[in-house]
């Protein structure tokens, strides 16, 4: 193979807008989907997904990929690379063999989340075809079943993927393509030495497919290494977004996203609300607290008939709904003219969904507001969808309880003076005269009895001399090099406050000879971190017990776990580094921690200086062969 490859290149300009026209118009020239040669099952799944016409990259990439030839693809994030890059290669898997033929590499795990759904997605109509998920922040178990279980399809991230092939449980010998998916983050990410290591452990006669936004001189060299005669494809994109959406963003932090989107939606002058949300269940849950709230309010999910769908929609044209909470998919084709603002409950896995979603508002030369709630490891994302937008997104303050309880007030008033006058509220006169004068009662007092009645016991205002918890902005300094993912979680009410944090380690229950210290870790509620989540990362990587790893406090945004004291340094070494959720552990001893004070066995001294005895059943992470993951 040369050093250098041969490339046929084809450049395409590309501007990918939001549509300023109700109806996005669908231009005759360029090919169809129907023309690149795609088996009918994937033009099916396509057709129902509404698909009209494919991206340039999806056009130039498809033909070769189906082929069997490399390509190189230069595009941005929002161009539709996924498809390209999945359609032809899953119409060349065979579904009737059962071990692994596709190995996707993606940065992070949001990315290989996203693609391994889109895949299952596509493969709809093809029977057997399974796809496997790899990933940090899962346990390995899960993962080995999925891929002995048939998998044909594996997408993980680097880092993941090496230690399944270095444990054995994941084989490349079968694999017939290899695609990397924005192999420049991955080089930014630190990831780029593990693509060469994996590729090099690939079969030397297989297809491979680089996609990638730039090229810099470590990407030229795994082209020029690893893939053969590549079709090169420039898609050199111009994407804007409608200058007539403001576009704006919420740093998570001081307040639950339910309560920040009420918060919002209260004091924003609000025609109709599109929320988007990443599941099902989060669309019913959000629907729910809302109406709770007092909000007109209905979910919109895959879930939900047509005919219903159709009602949901009709209201909201009709001003009898005011707001719907839906998924990507569900809202897909939805064009309602009150829709003046778009909410973005949860980040999209792409500047592409980001891009369609806030073109519900803003259509035809009116005006439209978008929001997003960000999370501090999201702030990646969020710099993905402003280059790929080349629109700076502005940070907005959550508004306070002052401002909701002012606008409470002014809704309040202008509803008393809409009803003055009212037919129906004219009736009411006598009664209120002869309350006035039989007994004697100030009017204004009258009054405020019936807008306490009115209330129904449900307090008007908020109080406004609750604090709420400034956001972890030093999250979002600390680097984000493994696998990120952010769960759709109920949002959860703080369960504990700092000032509760115990500093003294508990004893084991089955092991009360074993020393144990308590540890502190930057992970917690807000990252949807749950005991299990913890327990699983620490006997995987410390290859300790579960048996051993002691009390577990969750908070907000800190954790605090007891484990043995004397843990070997390379161990501990390797639990700072590790990720939960997404996030690094950070671990440390907490401050003023120290060892459960007992007496040792045989009259030694406790701590982590002396040799075991056959009593002292503290173990010895990392001194053990590893277990097997199962």
């Amino acid at each position: 193979m040369s050093d250098t490859p041969e490339t046929t290149e084809v450049t395409t300009e590309v501007e990918t807008t939001i549509p300023a026209e109700a109806t996005a118009v669908v231009e005759d020239q360029g090919p169809q989907f129907t023309d690149l040669g795609l088996p009918t099952t994937l033009l099916r799944v396509l057709d129902e997904m509404g698909y009209k016409k494919p991206s340039p990259i999806q056009a130039q990439a498809i033909p070769p990929l189906l082929e069997g030839k490399d390509v190189l693809g230069l595009a941005q994030t929002g161009t539709g690379k996924t498809a390209a890059f999945a359609l032809p290669i899953l119409a060349r898997t065979d579904a009737a063999s059962r071990t692994p033929q596709v190995l996707v590499l993606a940065p992070t795990r949001e990315l290989a989340m996203q693609v391994a759904k889109a895949c299952e997605d596509y493969a709809k109509y093809t029977p057997g075809l399974k796809v496997a998920a790899v990933y940090g922040g899962q346990d390995y178990g899960t993962q080995i079943r999925a891929i002995r279980g048939g998998a044909q399809w594996i997408v993980g991230t680097p880092g993941r993927i090496m230690d399944h092939l270095k444990k054995g449980s994941l084989s490349l010998t079968d694999i017939k393509a290899v695609i990397l998916d924005e192999a420049d983050e991955m080089l930014r990410m630190g990831f780029i030495d593990d693509v060469d290591w994996i590729l090099g452990h690939a079969p030397k006669e297989r297809q491979v497919a680089l996609f990638s936004a730039t090229m810099p001189k470590q990407i030229k060299h795994i082209a020029s290494t690893h893939l053969n005669n590549p079709i090169e494809i420039k898609i050199e994109s111009k994407t804007a977004t409608a200058s007539t959406i403001e576009q704006r963003y919420w740093f998570v932090g001081g307040a639950h996203k339910n309560d920040a989107l009420l918060r919002i939606t209260e004091v924003e002058d609000c025609d109709a609300t599109m929320v988007f949300v990443r599941t099902k269940q989060a669309t019913e849950e959000v629907a729910d607290f809302m109406k709770l709230n007092g909000v007109k309010c209905e979910a919109l999910n895959g879930d939900i008939p047509q005919a219903q769908r159709e009602r949901v929609v009709d209201k909201l044209k009709k001003g009898t709904l005011d707001m719907i909470v839906a998924t990507d998919v569900a809202a897909r084709g939805l064009d309602v003219e009150r829709i003046s603002h778009v909410i973005n409950y949860d980040i999209p896995f792409d500047a592409e969904s980001y891009v369609h979603r806030i073109g519900r508002t803003g259509r035809a030369g009116r005006s439209g507001k978008a929001i997003m709630f960000v999370r501090g490891r999201e702030r990646r994302m969020l710099s993905t969808i402003e280059r790929t937008t080349r629109q700076r997104i502005e940070e907005m303050p959550l508004p306070t309880a002052k401002d909701v309880n002012a606008k409470r007030r002014e809704r309040f008033q202008e509803k008393v003076q809409a009803t003055i006058g009212n037919p129906q509220a004219v009736m009411f006169k006598e009664m209120i005269n002869e309350l006035i004068t039989d007994k004697e009662l100030d009017v204004v007092e009258v009054a405020s009895a019936l807008a306490h009645l009115a209330q129904n016991g449900i307090p008007l205002f908020l109080n406004e001399n609750e604090r709420s918890r400034p956001p972890q902005r030093e999250r979002e300094e600390r680097s984000d090099r493994n696998e990120r993912g952010d769960r759709p979680q109920r949002e959860r009410a703080p369960r504990k406050s700092p000032g509760d944090v115990s500093t003294k380690a508990m004893p084991l229950k089955d092991s009360p000879d074993v020393d144990m210290v308590r540890f502190r870790m930057e992970v917690g509620y807000q990252d949807g971190v749950k005991p299990g989540n913890i327990v699983g990362a620490i006997a995987n990587e410390a290859d300790l017990e579960s048996k051993f790893i002691g009390h577990i406090e969750i908070f907000d945004d800190f954790s605090m776990v007891d484990l043995p004291d004397g843990m070997p340094e390379t161990v501990m070494s390797k639990l700072k580094a590790t990720r939960i959720c997404g996030q690094p552990l950070h671990l440390q001893v907490a401050d003023g921690a120290k060892p459960v004070n007992r007496k040792a066995p045989s009259g030694r001294p406790a701590g982590g200086n002396r040799r075991p005895s056959n009593g002292d059943r503290r173990p010895q992470g990392g001194d053990r062969r590893p277990r097997r993951d199962s």
